[in-house]
């Protein structure tokens, strides 16, 4: 059977929204529980400290992401990485994806 090439692409665009999709609303659910309000749009370059989240709200966010994924890739890392905005912030979760 041939594959190809892009619908490879596009199965990883999707899996890529999926996970931007998730971080995205339950970002939405803790700033709603901690009465925070996020940024009207978030995209790829919003810098994760401008979203609206404090520091509290991202280690609530990690956690909750663990629980909701099953993994917690900022554990399973070598050397610690601390992303700057959410591109970074999804891809870290995408490269380490089980």
């Amino acid at each position: 059977m041939l594959v190809d090439e892009g619908d490879n692409l596009n199965n990883e665009k999707q899996e890529e929204v999926s996970m931007k999709e998730k971080i995205l609303e339950t970002m939405q659910e803790i700033a709603a529980d901690s009465d925070l309000t996020l940024m009207s749009h978030i995209d790829d370059d919003t810098v994760l400290l401008e979203s609206g989240l404090d520091s509290l709200g991202f280690a609530i966010l990690v956690a909750s992401l663990e629980e909701k994924l099953g993994y917690d890739p900022f554990s399973m890392m070598d050397e610690p990485v601390y992303p700057r905005t959410l591109g970074e912030f999804v891809a870290v979760y995408e490269r380490y994806a089980p």
